[in-house]
C-alpha cells in the first residue's frame, strides 16, 4: 500500500518513495541516474519533514531504508563540489549556513526518530551516503556493497555527523584509517569492522531486510522506540542517570 509523497516540496519528482506493509514502511532514495546523491537543500528538507511526520504514527513500528538503482547514496554532488555551484556555492558564511540549515538538519532528525530503522544497503554508500547508512540502527550489505569516509579525498571534512557516528560503530582506530585515508571498504570488510550485521546477496537484500524489520515490528511499538531511545541516550549518559531515565 503505497503511502502519499511529498508533491508540495520543489523538486520535480519526490528523492523519498514510500511503501508500506503494515507497520513496516520502505523508503527508498528516488535519484538512481544521480545515485542518490543529496544534490538539493529540498532532499535534506524531504528527509527531515518525513521523519517528523512518519515519527508521530504510532502504527509504524519500523522502517527499511534503501537506495534505487545501483547505489545506496553517492553522497554529494561532486560537480557542484568542485564548481562551487547549488548547495556548495555562496561566501563561506553562507556554506556554513545552507550545511546547517540543510544536510545537518538529516543526521539530527533520524538521531531523533524513534522508530527503529533498517539501512539496506544495495550498492556504494559514499561520504554522506556512508555517514546516512550509520544514522541508521541496524545495516545490512549486498555483497557488492561498498563503504567510503571519502571526503578528505575532496579537500572536505565530513559535514554530516560523520566523525561523530563512524567511531561508536567501527571503533575509533578503524574509524581514523577510514577518514583520514578516504579510502573505501568492501561488504566483507565492513562485516568484519562491524559497520553491517550482515551481507547477503543483492537479490535477497530487501527480502532479508524486511525479514528483521518484520521481528522489530513484532514487538510493542512503544517498547521497541523507548528501547531505541534508550541506546541512543546510553552513549553519552552515566549509567546511574541512564537507570532514572529507564525507570521514567
Amino acid at each position: 500500500m503505497p503511502l502519499r509523497q511529498w508533491e508540495d516540496l520543489p523538486v520535480m519528482e519526490p528523492f523519498l518513495l514510500l511503501a508500506r506493509d503494515g507497520p513496516v514502511v520502505t523508503v527508498t532514495l528516488n535519484r538512481p541516474d544521480e545515485r542518490n546523491a543529496i544534490t538539493e537543500v529540498a532532499y535534506s528538507d524531504e528527509i527531515a519533514r518525513f521523519c517528523t511526520e512518519i515519527g508521530a504514527d504510532a502504527s509504524v513500528r519500523a522502517l527499511i531504508l534503501t537506495g534505487a538503482g545501483s547505489a545506496f547514496c553517492a553522497g554529494g554532488n561532486v560537480k557542484h563540489m568542485r564548481d562551487r555551484a547549488g548547495m556548495f556555492s555562496g561566501s563561506p558564511y553562507e556554506l556554513r549556513n545552507r550545511y546547517r540549515t540543510g544536510i545537518q538538519t538529516i543526521p539530527m532528525a533520524l538521531y531523533e526518530l524513534e522508530i527503529p530503522v533498517v539501512a539496506a544497503v544495495n550498492g556504494p554508500a559514499i561520504g554522506a551516503g556512508l555517514d546516512l547508512a550509520c544514522m541508521c540502527d541496524i545495516r545490512i550489505a549486498a555483497d557488492n556493497a561498498i563503504f567510503a569516509e571519502s571526503f578528505v579525498k575532496l579537500g572536505l571534512v565530513p559535514g554530516d555527523g560523520g566523525s561523530w557516528l563512524l567511531p561508536r560503530i567501527v571503533g575509533l582506530s578503524r574509524a581514523t584509517m577510514m577518514t583520514l585515508t578516504g579510502d573505501a571498504i568492501d561488504a566483507a570488510t565492513a562485516l568484519e569492522y562491524g559497520l553491517v550485521s550482515e551481507v547477503v546477496p543483492p537479490d535477497r537484500l530487501l527480502t532479508r531486510a524486511g525479514e528483521i524489520a518484520s521481528r522489530i515490528a513484532a514487538n510493542p511499538g512503544h517498547a521497541t522506540r523507548m528501547a531505541k531511545r534508550l541506546l541512543r541516550e546510553g552513549q553519552d549518559m552515566k549509567l546511574g542517570p541512564l537507570l532514572e531515565l529507564s525507570a521514567a
